[in-house]
């Protein structure tokens, strides 16, 4: 089978990228590197099993042409390109927008026209300002004011799971829907404000561990390679088309819960030290206060339940980051 992946390059692309090669697919990958980098895919290059196997084309999914080929040579898309992470889309307003919105357009279209399944990745975002959990599929959304840029993200998503499904209803689009909560593991970097990576970079260099807000706010989180099995359980799957799955873990955690975990695993002599959000990002930032999904409907759908423990995951990315990062405990060393 020949696999499309837009933002292969990405973290979780590349997972997902390399689980195909594994199985002996052909893998077709585009990303304009703005949030990717190759460094997440040299080894799969590098791979003598997979160089007659993997395609890569450093490109923006707004070039047409290239988009026509690679759609029309693949069997399924994934569709992963995106703007990611709170800090590079408060940067970035305007061009995360356009990418979220026009760039899940220009990929539904092409799906349409050459009748190809979708995987569109969506987010625990969209949810916006709820409390409750856990939180299922069908909840209604509470987002804040347009003049808050913060849930500029979440509505863009929103907006692209209004089109995945107005595609499938009027058009006949087999596309599925995955909401991603917090994925994590190796490759991740922290530089768009993902915290797990933050923090364990700040730990191994004995640096204090900034935790916006109080610290009271809660996430669960996935390892990557529980939501590869789930993304690819999903395109597998007839019953998934035309539907919305949360993907997510179980483990619900309060961010100072989460620094002072890393610590131990580190066994750095880190701090931790509150930031407040205005500081942090911008006036009146408004966060999630919890994020926990419903799985029922994944599980009902392909048996999906995550398989790896946040400790588990923590050290995996822990062992990523002193080898991959270079970044050692100064006690340690």
């Amino acid at each position: 089978m020949r696999i499309l992946i837009t933002g292969g390059a990405g973290f979780i692309g590349s997972h997902l990228a390399e689980a195909y090669l594994e199985k002996g697919d052909e893998v077709y990958i585009i990303d304009d590197l703005s949030t990717g980098s190759l460094s997440n895919i040299n080894a799969l290059r590098e791979n003598k099993r997979f160089r007659d196997r993997f395609f890569i084309k450093t490109d923006t999914i707004f070039n047409h042409d290239v988009m026509v080929e690679l759609t029309g040579i693949c069997d399924v898309v994934f569709h992963l390109a995106a703007a990611v992470g709170v800090r590079y889309i408060l940067n970035n307003p305007l061009e995360s927008i356009r990418t979220n919105i026009r760039g899940t357009e220009k990929v539904l279209e092409l799906c349409a026209k050459f009748k190809k399944k979708v995987l569109i990745t969506s987010s625990s975002e969209v949810y916006g300002k709820h409390t409750h959990a856990p939180l299922i599929e069908t909840d209604n959304i509470i987002y804040g004011p347009s003049s808050n840029s913060r849930w500029s993200y979440a509505a863009s998503k929103l907006m692209d799971e209004f089109m995945a499904l107005a595609y499938f209803r009027t058009k006949g689009l087999r596309v599925i829907i995955a909401r991603l909560f917090n994925t994590i593991g190796p490759r991740q970097t922290g530089a768009y404000g993902m915290v797990v990576p933050r923090f364990v970079a700040q730990a191994l260099k004995n640096e204090p561990l900034t935790v916006y807000g109080d610290g009271t706010q809660t996430r669960t989180f996935t390892y990557v390679k529980d939501v590869v099995r789930a993304m690819t359980g999903l395109m597998e799957s007839d019953v998934a088309v035309g539907e919305v799955f949360n993907v997510g873990g179980t483990e619900e955690i309060t961010m100072l819960d989460l620094a002072k975990k890393i610590i131990r695993e580190t066994g750095s002599d880190s701090d931790i030290e509150l930031v407040s959000y205005d500081e942090a990002f911008e006036k009146n930032f408004e966060d999630m206060q919890r994020r926990v999904p419903g799985i029922k409907k994944i599980k009902r759908a392909i048996g999906f339940q995550p398989e790896t423990d946040l400790d588990a995951i923590l050290r995996r990315v822990i062992a990523y980051m002193k080898i991959n990062h270079k970044i050692a405990n100064p006690k340690q060393t």
